[in-house]
Order: C-alpha cells, then structure tokens, then sequence
C-alpha cells in the first residue's frame, strides 16, 4: 500500500536519512512559535482562540478542531526541545513513509473526529452535570501531545517491526509504543481527571491505526459505500420492474428499454 522503508532507530543514531521535510519542519515550527505566544500578555489570545476548548460548541468556534493539534501547549523547558526532536523525528519517518498528500490526510482523520467526541464529552458533563470532567478539560490533546499520539502510532503501524531504543538503552519492538501510548495517556488522566482528553487520545490512536492497518476503517467505509450504492441500484431497478410495460435488462444500462 505504501512504499517500504526501514528506519534505524531514531534513539540510536536517527530515524533513517531523507532530510527534514518542509510540511514537518512547518509544522513543528507553528507548534513552537505559537507555544512561545503563550508568553506574552499582548499574543497569547492567538493561541487561546486556536487551541481545542469549550468554546467550539458553545461559542461557534469550530475552526478549532482543525487548529488545535498544531498549537503548542506546556512550558518553556528543556523537556519541550526533546519532546519536539522526538516529534520531528517519528514526524518525518511517517511523512516520508506515506508522502505528504496521505500524511496530511492522516492527521486530518486522527484529529477532527477525536476533538467532536472530546466536546461531546465536555458538553455532556457541563450541561448534564454541571461541571466539566476534571480540573483541567482537554488538556490532555492538545498541541504536540496529540500530535505525537498520532505520528508515533502511526510510526509503530507503519514500522511495525523496527527496533526502538526506549530511554536509548531499552530495545523495544515499535508496534509495543501502541499501548504504551494509551498507557500514557491513562497516567496523565489519572492525573488530571480529564476523560474528554482521554477520549481524545485514545480514539486518535485507535483511528490512525485503522488508517493505516489493511482491512481498517478505509476499507470499511470503502466496502460500505459500495454496499450502499449496490443497494440503492437494486432498488431504481424494482422501480422500473414495478412499471407496467418497461423491460429491465439485467447487466444493461439504468434507461429502460
């Protein structure tokens, strides 16, 4: 389906060769520069307006389930300069892997229906309960943490069987970075409280490896559309047959002879 390619490990010497993509250098530069927005009273509106909140179903602002994954979040620190080197580097092995129509596609099916499911969760706990579930709503998927919940689900799918030197000593298969990702995201619920975020998480990997898995989502909904045009066929064609003095010839065109 794609063109294969084998990386070497990225925590022992990097992932493969191919230079730095444009799209990828872009998008991690938009996550960095609108984290470095956050900093400063007169420009972290942008963020604000872009990242994933409640305003998207109480305000209108749908232009956020777009935005959201690329919007930086955290703190400045030396944890985000390795969080985006090891972002970069999946990034790049999945864009190069799939080429930047399919990567693009990727990430637009790995993140619009999470951030519906995640503020149908919001909505219901505000609307129904009264507040929203826990203190920190949608923390847990927003910026480069959902975006690295799909590169690097996506790079153990792709590169299934690639050797990973976890903490670049712990030799690890890269499938196994599938549930450690769902792990993760479990801890930092259990944190936070934040079940939208969970959701969110959760429901990125598990569609960005039906993406990318022979026999996943895209043949089903391939296979459904067929099923449905079949259908819709079948019954034009008991139409016609009800009509008295019309011939249906099966195998023939739709125009009645």
């Amino acid at each position: 389906m794609y063109q294969t390619q084998t990386p070497r490990s990225p925590f022992g010497g990097g992932f493969g060769g191919g230079g730095a993509p444009t799209d990828v250098v872009v998008m991690l530069g938009v996550v960095f520069f609108t984290l470095c927005l956050r900093f400063f009273a007169a420009t972290q509106i942008i963020p604000n307006l872009l990242q994933l909140t409640p305003w998207a179903w109480s305000r209108g602002f749908l232009w956020q389930v777009v935005t959201y994954p690329y919007i930086g979040t955290g703190g400045a620190n030396f944890w985000l300069i390795l969080e985006l080197y090891f972002l970069f580097l999946f990034s790049r092995s999945v864009f190069l892997r799939l080429g930047r129509q399919n990567f693009w596609k990727l990430m637009l099916w790995s993140s619009i229906p999470p951030a519906l499911l995640a503020l149908l969760i919001d909505a219901i706990g505000r609307l129904g309960f009264g507040q929203p579930f826990g203190a920190l709503p949608l923390a847990l998927m927003q910026g480069q943490f959902l975006l690295g919940a799909i590169v690097i689900t996506a790079f153990a799918t792709l590169y299934r069987n690639a050797t990973i030197l976890l903490f670049f000593v712990l030799p690890v298969r890269a499938v196994l970075f599938i549930p450690l990702t769902l792990v993760f995201a479990l801890l930092g619920f259990l944190n936070t409280k934040d079940l939208a975020g969970l959701v969110g998480v959760w429901s990125a990997v598990g569609l960005t490896y039906s993406y990318l898995t022979p026999g996943g989502l895209r043949r089903l909904s391939r296979e459904g559309w067929l099923r449905l045009q079949q259908w819709w066929y079948r019954r034009k064609m008991d139409r016609l047959r009800r009509k008295r003095g019309f011939t249906v010839v099966p195998g023939g065109s739709d125009r009645p002879n």
